[in-house]
């Protein structure tokens, strides 16, 4: 009974009263952002020479279209669902017996049954179906975008990639065009971003105070993916929720661990959520009802020095390089166990940029611009090498054209803070 009095004790979230709302009542127009992603993408694509681009990625085709179709099967089976972009026409070729689901988009000019070529779907025939695939495509890049045509393709077969390169097109890779038309939101944009967020947020309420010992991970975990969907949300990218020793160090995903009185509890969202957008924040909470230890509370304390810092840091028209060399420096106690990145983009999933940490920028970094319209994710993980326990906090943010403005308003927690 104890537990369940300090389970009822925690579970005001006052800060959240505002945000429980339905994502439907922001008044969003969707034809607007749809009409600008694809825009957008073209002309990133203009702006590389690049005639046409067929992309496979479901999150890239939903970014160009609006359409969305089984999203995780068909990131696993491609192609079986594919789209053709040039500067005029879109093309959707949709997986068998799904054609009617891109009824209405005034992103599509047509719709076309797929040819799908995976070895699942033709077997020991892979190659031929491959050929047939790249010539049917190639007869249609002809007809729009002339011979010896630059062709971005994007996640293919390497087999369908060969076969479409010998009809005599110019191939090149589509990540980068879609990954920078990705990278900039419009104001309409932002309106399905917060939207997003406050239905994670929601969520993740809910989650917080589901908390109690004896649960398991799982158990807590699917209090948050149950709310995302119920809120008209995706799903959930990762499984990345842990307790007590198994928070240190992170990356380890949710499991059958029961949670105990006096352990910490880490997650990282990573939901695909409400129009598709990605809303991705982390916290850290404590299992009552026990009080926070002074190591505990050392360790979120230091973590949101880093994720504050590190805000405050970012300027529209700074450089990756700069915003590196500005950022907070690691102790060298939780150095090894760091995280991978200092901050990332985001949008329909995590995207570019990636910001590095100082030390990691002269092996793995890359210079380019903040830029108003990117939404970033200021991250930290604090832990000990062969510590017992870690903390894991990040906060979504927009650059906008004077500064920034935080879009995660999920609170942090006083007990672990006092």
């Amino acid at each position: 009974m104890a537990n369940f009095d300090w389970h009822a004790e925690r579970s005001d979230l006052s800060d959240l009263t505002l945000l429980d709302r339905a994502p439907e009542s922001e008044g969003i127009d969707l034809s607007a952002v749809r009409r600008y992603r694809l825009a957008r993408l073209r002309g990133e694509m203009k702006s590389r020479a690049i005639a046409a681009v067929i992309l496979s990625d479901p999150v890239d085709i939903r970014y160009a279209t609006g359409t969305r179709n089984m999203q995780v099967f068909s990131a696993r089976n491609a192609p079986s669902r594919y789209l053709l972009v040039t500067e005029h026409r879109t093309i959707l070729y949709e997986f068998t017996g799904c054609m009617h689901l891109a009824a209405g988009f005034e992103t599509i000019d047509e719709v076309r049954p797929a040819r799908t070529a995976s070895f699942v779907a033709a077997g020991p025939n892979i190659a031929e179906r491959e050929r047939d695939w790249a010539a049917e495509m190639a007869a249609t890049l002809r007809e729009l975008v002339g011979r010896e045509a630059t062709v971005g393709l994007e996640r293919m077969n390497a087999g369908a990639a060969i076969a479409l390169a010998a009809e005599s097109f110019r191939i090149v890779d589509a990540q980068q065009p879609a990954e920078m038309a990705r990278a900039i939101k419009s104001p309409e944009e932002m309106k399905c971003v917060k939207a997003s967020l406050r239905a994670t947020e929601t969520a993740v309420a809910r989650l917080r105070d589901a908390i109690r010992p004896g649960l398991s991970e799982n158990e807590l975990w699917s209090v948050l993916h149950r709310s995302v969907i119920a809120q008209n949300g995706d799903y959930c990218e990762t499984r990345l929720l842990s307790s007590g020793q198994r928070t240190n160090p992170w990356f380890q995903e949710t499991g059958p661990k029961r949670i105990a009185d006096g352990e910490l509890i880490a997650l990282d969202t990573d939901v695909v959520g409400c129009h598709g957008y990605y809303s991705d924040f982390s916290r850290t909470f404590h299992c009552g009802p026990s009080k926070p230890t002074e190591a505990q509370r050392t360790l979120y304390k230091t973590a949101l020095e880093q994720v504050e810092h590190n805000m405050q840091v970012i300027r529209p028209g700074m450089s990756f390089r700069d915003y590196a060399e500005r950022a907070w420096t690691i102790p060298e106690r939780y150095f090894a166990n760091r995280y991978y990145l200092s901050a990332h983009g985001c949008g329909m999933t995590g995207e570019y940029p990636y910001l590095y940490h100082r030390a990691d920028f002269p092996d793995a970094g890359y210079d380019g611009t903040i830029e108003p319209g990117m939404t970033l994710c200021v991250e930290s993980y604090i832990g000990e090498e062969g510590g017992s326990q870690g903390v894991k906090l990040e906060q979504q943010m927009l650059v906008t054209e004077s500064g920034t403005e935080l879009l995660s308003k999920f609170p942090f927690e006083t007990n672990l803070l006092s």
